[in-house]
């Protein structure tokens, strides 16, 4: 009996740190930015499609009918006869552009807007941030350079220092005309050989 109880305290304790790792998980991926980048957002884009949708319905399509003969998303064309509304029913097919037309101007409002307010903007700060990274390794870079190239003078200064003296440097029983083959043998006169 202790021991079954001790499975079951076992049990609702996994359990319980389960839950916690499950909540505390689900905390952290709310309380990270992107999310919360995402929410606002998708509330802005909200706000910013009723206001577009009001500026072509209320600016754009009564522009467009002051050109033709009725509203924008008025226009249409009939595809089969008759078209005409009987008892709050359309009777034939009607092919409805002008409809069509509209939400492909709100289209292109947004993306604009989009576009040239948030778009471009954003690609110059990070063409610019790009830049002063670049211009920053271009300077490290050019100071490692520097650096190396300091070091090959010293060496070479070095080296220039140390040649003179290694070239001419005196060695035990070798003086002015004692390298092999010059001078007088002593053997027999002037160095010619006896045989000859």
């Amino acid at each position: 009996m202790a021991r079954h109880a001790a499975r079951v305290t076992e049990t609702k304790g996994t359990s319980v740190a389960k839950k916690e790792t499950v909540l505390g998980g689900f905390k952290a991926f709310l309380m990270r930015g992107n999310v919360i980048d995402l929410a606002v957002a998708v509330v802005i884009g909200a706000a910013f499609t009723n206001i577009v949708n009001s500026v072509v319905k209320g600016i754009i399509n009564p522009v467009v009918g002051a050109f033709g003969t009725k509203d924008l998303e008025s226009y249409s064309t009939c595809i089969k006869d008759p078209c005409r509304v009987v008892d709050g029913e359309m009777q034939g097919i009607q092919l409805q552009w002008g409809l069509v037309l509209s939400a492909v101007l709100s289209f292109l409002i947004t993306a604009a807007v989009v576009y040239f307010l948030m778009v471009l903007p954003m690609a110059k700060i990070l063409a610019k941030r790009a830049a002063h990274d670049k211009a920053k390794e271009g300077v490290q870079e050019t100071m490692e350079v520097s650096e190396l190239e300091v070091l090959k003078e010293i060496r070479d200064h070095l080296v220039a220092q140390r040649g003179p003296a290694a070239g001419t440097g005196t060695t035990p029983g070798a003086g002015p005309g004692s390298a092999p083959g010059s001078g007088s043998g002593s053997g027999g006169g002037t160095g010619a050989h006896p045989t000859s």
